[in-house]
Protein backbone atom coordinates (compact mmCIF):
# COMPACT_ATOMS: atom_id res chain seq x y z
CA UNK A 1 0.00 0.00 0.00
CA UNK A 2 2.85 2.38 0.73
CA UNK A 3 3.70 2.80 -2.73
CA UNK A 4 0.43 3.55 -3.57
CA UNK A 5 -0.12 6.16 -1.12
CA UNK A 6 3.82 7.95 -2.00
CA UNK A 7 2.39 7.99 -5.74
CA UNK A 8 -0.87 10.22 -4.89
CA UNK A 9 0.96 11.94 -2.43
CA UNK A 10 5.16 12.61 -3.50
CA UNK A 11 7.23 13.55 -0.21
CA UNK A 12 6.13 11.88 2.59
CA UNK A 13 7.63 11.51 4.90
CA UNK A 14 7.46 8.92 7.44
CA UNK A 15 6.61 9.64 11.41
CA UNK A 16 9.88 10.34 13.26
CA UNK A 17 8.70 10.63 17.14
CA UNK A 18 11.80 13.21 17.39
CA UNK A 19 10.33 15.26 14.74
CA UNK A 20 6.93 15.29 14.56
CA UNK A 21 5.39 13.80 17.72
CA UNK A 22 5.02 17.15 20.02
CA UNK A 23 5.52 19.44 17.35
CA UNK A 24 2.88 18.32 14.76
CA UNK A 25 0.63 15.43 15.94
CA UNK A 26 0.03 16.32 19.60
CA UNK A 27 -3.04 18.43 20.31
CA UNK A 28 -3.64 19.22 16.26
CA UNK A 29 -7.27 18.57 15.08
CA UNK A 30 -6.78 16.59 12.46
CA UNK A 31 -9.78 16.72 10.10
CA UNK A 32 -10.31 12.90 8.44
CA UNK A 33 -11.12 13.44 4.65
CA UNK A 34 -12.30 9.71 4.27
CA UNK A 35 -15.74 10.20 4.44
CA UNK A 36 -16.07 13.99 4.85
CA UNK A 37 -19.42 14.49 2.42
CA UNK A 38 -20.91 12.59 5.06
CA UNK A 39 -19.91 13.34 8.23
CA UNK A 40 -17.15 15.52 9.91
CA UNK A 41 -14.92 13.74 11.84
CA UNK A 42 -12.06 15.08 13.68
CA UNK A 43 -9.04 13.50 15.31
CA UNK A 44 -6.90 14.75 18.12
CA UNK A 45 -4.01 12.80 19.96
CA UNK A 46 -3.83 13.73 22.92
CA UNK A 47 -0.46 13.20 25.45
CA UNK A 48 -0.51 9.78 27.18
CA UNK A 49 -2.30 8.24 24.27
CA UNK A 50 -5.21 9.33 24.88
CA UNK A 51 -7.36 9.87 21.30
CA UNK A 52 -10.12 12.05 21.00
CA UNK A 53 -12.46 11.68 18.30
CA UNK A 54 -15.57 14.40 17.42
CA UNK A 55 -17.94 13.39 14.93
CA UNK A 56 -20.18 15.78 13.95
CA UNK A 57 -21.67 17.34 17.68
CA UNK A 58 -20.84 13.95 19.80
CA UNK A 59 -17.07 13.68 21.21
CA UNK A 60 -15.50 9.83 21.96
CA UNK A 61 -12.64 9.27 23.71
CA UNK A 62 -10.41 5.94 23.16
CA UNK A 63 -6.87 5.15 23.38
CA UNK A 64 -3.80 5.16 20.76
CA UNK A 65 -0.09 4.07 21.21
CA UNK A 66 3.02 4.46 19.33
CA UNK A 67 4.01 0.75 18.87
CA UNK A 68 7.35 1.39 16.95
CA UNK A 69 8.85 3.74 14.37
CA UNK A 70 5.92 5.02 12.61
CA UNK A 71 3.79 2.41 13.56
CA UNK A 72 0.89 3.48 15.62
CA UNK A 73 -2.26 1.22 17.29
CA UNK A 74 -5.73 2.78 17.56
CA UNK A 75 -8.00 1.33 19.28
CA UNK A 76 -11.57 2.09 17.68
CA UNK A 77 -15.58 0.71 18.00
CA UNK A 78 -14.32 -1.47 15.31
CA UNK A 79 -11.19 -3.03 17.04
CA UNK A 80 -7.55 -2.73 17.29
CA UNK A 81 -5.98 -1.44 13.99
CA UNK A 82 -2.35 -0.69 13.23
CA UNK A 83 -1.07 1.58 11.14
CA UNK A 84 1.89 3.54 9.67
CA UNK A 85 1.99 7.29 9.90
CA UNK A 86 3.21 9.34 7.35
CA UNK A 87 3.16 13.46 6.81
CA UNK A 88 3.03 15.82 3.94
CA UNK A 89 4.56 18.82 5.89
CA UNK A 90 2.96 20.38 8.59
CA UNK A 91 -0.85 20.05 7.10
CA UNK A 92 -1.29 16.60 5.67
CA UNK A 93 -1.09 13.55 7.73
CA UNK A 94 -1.62 10.12 6.59
CA UNK A 95 -2.24 6.94 8.11
CA UNK A 96 -1.82 3.56 5.86
CA UNK A 97 -3.56 1.08 7.82
CA UNK A 98 -1.39 -2.16 7.96
CA UNK A 99 -2.98 -5.26 6.34
CA UNK A 100 -5.81 -3.60 4.91
CA UNK A 101 -6.26 -1.95 1.24
CA UNK A 102 -7.14 1.48 2.90
CA UNK A 103 -5.78 4.70 4.52
CA UNK A 104 -6.85 7.61 6.16
CA UNK A 105 -6.10 11.28 4.62
CA UNK A 106 -6.33 13.71 7.61
CA UNK A 107 -5.82 17.98 7.08
CA UNK A 108 -4.36 19.79 10.37
CA UNK A 109 -7.13 22.40 10.59
CA UNK A 110 -5.79 23.92 13.98
CA UNK A 111 -3.89 26.80 12.21
CA UNK A 112 -6.44 27.16 9.70
CA UNK A 113 -9.26 30.28 9.23
CA UNK A 114 -12.16 28.75 8.25
CA UNK A 115 -13.89 25.24 8.85
CA UNK A 116 -13.38 22.06 6.67
CA UNK A 117 -16.54 20.28 6.78
CA UNK A 118 -17.03 19.21 2.89
CA UNK A 119 -14.97 18.29 -0.13
CA UNK A 120 -14.91 21.78 -1.60
CA UNK A 121 -13.25 23.17 1.76
CA UNK A 122 -10.92 20.54 1.42
CA UNK A 123 -10.07 21.98 -2.11
CA UNK A 124 -10.13 25.40 -0.43
CA UNK A 125 -7.73 24.38 1.71
CA UNK A 126 -5.21 22.95 -0.10
CA UNK A 127 -5.48 25.55 -2.52
CA UNK A 128 -5.05 28.67 -0.01
CA UNK A 129 -2.23 26.31 1.40
CA UNK A 130 -0.04 25.04 -1.20
CA UNK A 131 -0.46 28.69 -3.11
CA UNK A 132 0.91 30.43 -0.28
CA UNK A 133 3.78 28.14 0.15
CA UNK A 134 4.55 28.41 -3.80
CA UNK A 135 4.00 32.26 -3.79
CA UNK A 136 6.48 32.56 -1.13
CA UNK A 137 8.93 30.29 -3.01
CA UNK A 138 8.52 32.12 -6.33
CA UNK A 139 8.56 35.59 -4.82
CA UNK A 140 12.41 34.15 -3.69
CA UNK A 141 13.77 32.40 -6.08
CA UNK A 142 15.76 34.42 -8.54
CA UNK A 143 15.55 34.79 -12.46
CA UNK A 144 17.69 36.49 -15.12
CA UNK A 145 15.80 38.83 -17.72
CA UNK A 146 16.73 39.88 -21.74
CA UNK A 147 15.76 43.41 -22.59
CA UNK A 148 17.30 45.27 -25.93
CA UNK A 149 19.11 41.98 -26.76
CA UNK A 150 20.80 42.20 -23.30
CA UNK A 151 20.63 39.95 -19.80
CA UNK A 152 20.20 40.97 -16.77
CA UNK A 153 20.55 39.29 -12.99
CA UNK A 154 19.43 37.48 -11.15
CA UNK A 155 16.45 39.41 -9.58
CA UNK A 156 14.16 37.73 -6.90
CA UNK A 157 10.69 37.78 -8.28
CA UNK A 158 9.96 40.89 -5.95
CA UNK A 159 12.60 42.83 -7.28
CA UNK A 160 11.29 41.99 -10.98
CA UNK A 161 7.76 43.42 -9.44
CA UNK A 162 9.75 46.72 -7.97
CA UNK A 163 11.11 47.08 -11.45
CA UNK A 164 8.12 47.12 -13.44
CA UNK A 165 6.33 49.16 -10.86
CA UNK A 166 8.88 51.70 -10.99
CA UNK A 167 8.85 51.44 -14.72
CA UNK A 168 12.40 50.71 -14.90
CA UNK A 169 11.66 47.40 -16.93
CA UNK A 170 8.95 46.37 -19.85
CA UNK A 171 6.78 43.49 -18.10
CA UNK A 172 6.72 41.73 -21.20
CA UNK A 173 10.58 41.34 -21.26
CA UNK A 174 11.48 37.32 -21.19
CA UNK A 175 12.72 35.97 -18.16
CA UNK A 176 14.87 32.55 -17.07
CA UNK A 177 15.17 30.63 -14.36
CA UNK A 178 18.82 30.85 -12.82
CA UNK A 179 18.74 27.41 -13.03
CA UNK A 180 17.89 27.31 -17.11
CA UNK A 181 20.50 28.17 -20.03
CA UNK A 182 18.03 29.88 -22.29
CA UNK A 183 14.54 31.62 -22.89
CA UNK A 184 12.92 28.56 -24.38
CA UNK A 185 10.17 28.40 -22.07
CA UNK A 186 9.07 32.28 -23.19
CA UNK A 187 7.99 33.23 -19.56
CA UNK A 188 7.64 37.18 -19.52
CA UNK A 189 8.04 39.08 -15.86
CA UNK A 190 4.03 39.67 -16.52
CA UNK A 191 3.87 36.21 -15.67
CA UNK A 192 6.29 35.81 -13.18
CA UNK A 193 3.95 38.85 -11.19
CA UNK A 194 0.69 37.35 -11.96
CA UNK A 195 1.98 34.13 -9.54
CA UNK A 196 2.86 36.48 -6.51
Amino acid sequence: MQSQILSLLPSLKSFDYESHYETLLINQNWVLVNGISEKKSVYTFIDENTLIITENDSTSETSWCIDFKNTFSIKTEDGLSIFKAYFKGEDILVLDREKHNDYAVFLNQTNYDNEINTLDDVGEFLKQKYKAKATNIISDHQFYYIEDSEEYGPFTAEELSHKVNNEEVNQYCFIRDINEDNYNRRLRIWDLIQEL
